[in-house]
């Protein structure tokens, strides 16, 4: 799909006027038109996905092409980080993409009516860009303040038997935060570079306007990734508290059952040594042996237990 902006009737006749262009998994034939029109190649998808910086910062017959992947975020589906390509020049902005995204039909919104200079798009694009991953960062605090919330809450220390299902699945929402996170953060790294590599490259032909809007755009991004940072290290401490809760749970059942063990070792030798039935045995024949023996089976099990809660064991 090709868009042009300022939207016209006629999109392709008057395709080489317009300052803003802005392709979603385009068919060659839009390919073909837009690299007719602007004479600047359109790049490919295998391009888009080049992780070298050398391969996302290019500069090719005085235009700049840029690489950088776009989080693509819709409720609790995975996060997806969709290859975007930038060529900015004098004359037009070309954005190249293969997944629909929201944020450039917002952006689109504001120019539908007006011809804009191309650099300006290209910021109003970024700002736009950094202003959803600052919403993402927001959202994904708020699920490790509910996910600390069940972690640390009170209720964890009376019932963790029953809490430990529980745990185990904030145990994998906070690891698919922090993989969305490293996804984030990359995302933060690619955005900055551009508006510094923009800044240094295209300085001569680019406003004041811009170049302070983009340096704008810079230091909100090291803000952001300050709190990234800070996000992480929240996760890992969920993370580490929740396997510590589940820890303590799978101790406390291995408590029990060690005092179990212990309690009944004695009543059990007991009464194993009186169901040996030797003839010779003297107890084998008194009157009193059968109460004996069971008063000797409740006072060692009794003796083990008083000693635990009293050393507070239990």
């Amino acid at each position: 799909m090709l868009r042009a902006f300022p939207v016209t009737p006629d999109i392709g006749k008057s395709l080489a006027q317009a300052s803003w262009i802005d392709l979603v998994d385009p068919t060659p034939a839009e390919t073909a038109a837009f690299e007719k029109a602007f004479d600047l190649r359109v790049p490919t998808k295998e391009e888009l996905s080049e992780i070298e910086t050398t391969s996302r910062l290019q500069v090719d017959h005085g235009a700049l092409y840029m690489t950088t992947p776009v989080i693509i975020a819709t409720g609790d589906v995975p996060w997806i980080a969709a290859p975007t390509g930038f060529v900015l020049s004098k004359k037009v902005l070309l954005t190249v993409r293969f997944v629909q995204s929201t944020i450039f039909n917002s952006v689109s919104k504001d120019f539908n009516a007006e011809r804009l200079e191309p650099a300006q798009a290209y910021v109003c694009v970024l700002e736009e860009l950094v202003d959803h991953m600052a919403d993402l960062l927001e959202a994904s605090s708020q699920a490790l303040d509910d996910a600390s919330h069940v972690i640390f809450r009170q209720e964890n220390l009376q019932r963790l038997s029953r809490e430990s299902s529980l745990l185990r699945q904030l145990l994998v929402r906070t690891g698919r935060t922090s993989e969305r996170m490293a996804r984030l953060n990359y995302t933060l790294v690619c955005l900055d570079r551009m508006a510094k590599f923009t800044i240094e490259r295209a300085r001569e032909w680019l406003g004041g306007d811009q170049i302070s809007r983009l340096q704008s755009v810079s230091a909100d991004i090291a803000s952001l990734e300050q709190y990234a940072e800070g996000i992480v290290n929240r996760i890992q401490l969920l993370q580490d508290a929740a396997t510590g809760i589940i820890n303590v749970a799978q101790n406390e059942v291995m408590k029990i059952l060690t005092i179990a063990s212990v309690a009944g070792i004695p009543p059990v030798l007991i009464a194993g040594i009186y169901g040996m039935n030797f003839k010779n045995m003297p107890e084998l024949n008194w009157v009193w042996g059968y109460p004996f023996a069971l008063f000797l089976i409740v006072l060692t099990t009794l003796l083990p237990l008083i000693w635990f809660k009293w050393k507070n064991w239990i």
